[in-house]
């Protein structure tokens, strides 16, 4: 489901590899890097904590249908699921604007 802004889904931005390990597509915009980057975290927080994705979303309180749609970059987290993740891994998941342009700048492309 396209946002507010028109954004689609992470996902649909994928110029090249697999997801949450791609290349985007010079017209992403950066929700789709946030929602790349924050996958990528997510993965790797939950594979070092041993956490299955069921596991995640009971601890979290949330659907593991949401957690899944995140990983996949089906979706970007509300600021809810969002805080209830972050609090239940006890890790920070949002990029933050400086890791966004890092990976915008990886992709080769200018932010205006």
């Amino acid at each position: 489901m396209p946002r507010s802004n028109n954004d689609k889904h992470p996902l649909f931005y994928v110029r090249e590899g697999t997801w949450p390990n791609a290349s985007l597509a010079s017209d992403a915009p950066l929700s789709a890097y946030c929602g790349l980057l924050l996958a990528r975290d997510l993965e790797r927080t939950m594979r070092t904590g041993g956490l299955s994705l069921r596991g995640l979303a009971e601890i979290a309180g949330v659907a593991h249908s949401t957690v899944a749609r995140v990983l996949n970059g089906d979706v970007l987290p509300d600021v809810g699921t969002l805080t209830r993740l972050e609090d239940a891994l006890k890790h920070q998941l949002w990029p933050g604007p400086a890791a966004v342009r890092a990976a915008v700048a990886a992709d080769g492309r200018r932010m205006h």
